[in-house]
């Protein structure tokens, strides 16, 4: 059994922070007008009706220091891991709901690999801005009630999560590039791994359904 902390626990300082201070009201009004899909998970990068609200100015100023930025979400039903990602930037999540983040740090890939029984669980209450480091490795958020699924705002630097571009030679992690700004590492039973992706996640493929 996977032991499920909180984002306000200590052990959730190595992966990330909660900020405070953030408009986020007319955000999660916005997310919560978005129909669930039927099944599974979806992500949209960027979404016009939630890039009016207030924090989006907010997340470009002070989040990102004037980067231009993209706020989409993740939404859907899922309790499994599948995969691993990073950016080179640290990402933003609220949910209109509480949810769970399964997380590692990049500095645990080993060879290209990483051994699932580095990952670590975290909830995050509803209405609570999470920064998710660039160092830290997540996916697909987790919901805590199947009825109501997962509807989780995600902010990056514009261009992430699009378009893989076209590369020239072989270098560093290009191996894992997934899309732009996206790196994964994809657990073999995945549906990643059976479209092409790095298969670089050893051990069980976590599933917390039996746990919340």
């Amino acid at each position: 059994m996977m032991e499920i902390k909180s984002v306000f626990d200590k052990e959730f300082a190595p992966y990330g922070q909660v900020h405070e201070a953030y408009e986020l009201d007319g955000l999660l009004v916005a997310m919560d007008t978005i129909p669930l899909p039927e099944e599974g998970t979806a992500y949209q990068p960027s979404i016009e009706s939630l890039e009016a609200q207030p924090v989006f100015r907010q997340l470009e100023e002070h989040a990102y220091g004037g980067m231009p930025v993209q706020l989409g979400i993740c939404w859907g039903r899922n309790t499994k891991l599948n995969c691993l990602e990073y950016h080179r930037d640290s990402e933003f999540n609220v949910g209109t709901d509480d949810f769970i983040l399964l997380l590692a740090k990049q500095n645990e890939i080993v060879d290209g690999e990483l051994d699932t029984s580095k990952v670590k669980a975290f909830r995050v209450p509803a209405g609570v801005l999470v920064e998710v480091y660039a160092t830290t490795l997540h996916y697909a958020p987790c919901h805590m009630d199947k009825a109501k699924g997962f509807r989780v705002a995600v902010a990056l630097p514009r261009g992430t999560n699009t378009e893989k571009p076209k590369l020239t030679g072989d270098c560093g992690d290009s191996k894992l590039l997934w899309a732009r700004n996206k790196w994964l590492l994809a657990h073999p039973d995945s549906t990643e791994a059976a479209q092409g992706a790095y298969v670089g996640l050893t051990g069980v493929n976590i599933d917390i359904k039996d746990q919340i």
